[in-house]
C-alpha cells in the first residue's frame, strides 16, 4: 500500500458522523472494523490479514475523539537472517478529529493551531480513519526489524542461518580493513 490505500478499505475506514455531530458532548458510538487492506504495505512488507478491531467515537464538545483497538498481520523479511516471516501488528488509537463546517449553521469552523489534515472531518461529516491507520501501522512496522528477538543471523562468512546450525567458520577472522586500527591498538597497551 502505497500513499493511498484501495478503495474498498479506504471505504470501510470512513464514518458519517453528522448524527453523532447533532448530538450533546458525551454522545458515543461504536464500530466493529473489518478492512480489506492486504497487499503490498512496503518493499519489505506484505499486510496478509485484514485489519479488525474496534473503535468508539465519542463526541467531545464540538470534536469528536477516537479511540480503541485495530490488528492484521505483517508477512517481513527479517533484517538479520533473511528469511520472510509473519508477526501479528497491533495498534492503539487515540485520535481526535475537528469538524470543517459546523454541523448545525453550515459555516466554516476554524481549525485548531497545528492540527493534521489527517484528523479533518471533511464538509460532508464524513470521518475517514484510513490515513490515521495507515501512519500508525507504519509505526509499529518500523518497530518489528526481526524474526525473533534474539535471531542470530547469518553468519558473515559462510552465510549459514545461525539459527538452524552452525558453521566451521572461525569468527575471530579479523576484516583487512580494520587490520590498522587494530595494529594500533595493541601498540597502546
Amino acid at each position: 500500500m502505497s500513499e493511498k490505500w484501495p478503495q474498498r478499505a479506504q471505504a470501510e475506514l470512513q464514518f458519517n458522523v453528522a448524527q453523532l455531530l447533532k448530538e450533546v458532548t458525551g454522545g458515543t458510538r461504536n464500530y466493529e472494523i473489518s478492512a480489506p487492506i492486504m497487499g503490498e504495505f512496503d518493499e519489505e512488507t506484505v499486510v496478509v490479514a485484514p485489519l479488525e478491531g474496534h473503535v468508539k467515537f465519542l463526541r467531545t464538545g464540538p470534536n469528536v475523539l477516537v479511540s480503541g483497538f485495530l490488528h492484521t498481520s505483517f508477512e517481513k523479511t527479517c533484517g538479520r537472517c533473511l528469511i520472510t516471516y509473519t508477526t501479528p501488528v497491533e495498534i492503539e488509537l487515540e485520535e481526535e478529529f475537528y469538524p470543517l463546517i459546523d454541523i448545525n449553521t453550515g459555516n466554516p469552523v476554524l481549525q485548531p493551531e497545528g492540527s493534521d489534515s489527517a484528523n479533518q472531518i471533511d464538509a460532508q461529516n464524513i470521518l475517514s480513519l484510513a490515513e490515521v491507520v495507515r501512519q500508525e501501522l507504519i509505526v509499529e512496522n518500523d518497530s518489528v526489524l526481526y524474526c525473533q528477538p534474539d535471531c542470530k543471523g547469518l553468519c558473515p562468512i559462510c552465510g549459514q542461518d545461525r539459527n538452524v546450525g552452525t558453521c566451521d567458520c572461525q569468527d575471530d577472522q579479523i576484516d583487512a580493513r580494520w587490520a590498522g586500527l587494530l595494529a594500533q591498538r595493541g601498540q597502546g597497551d
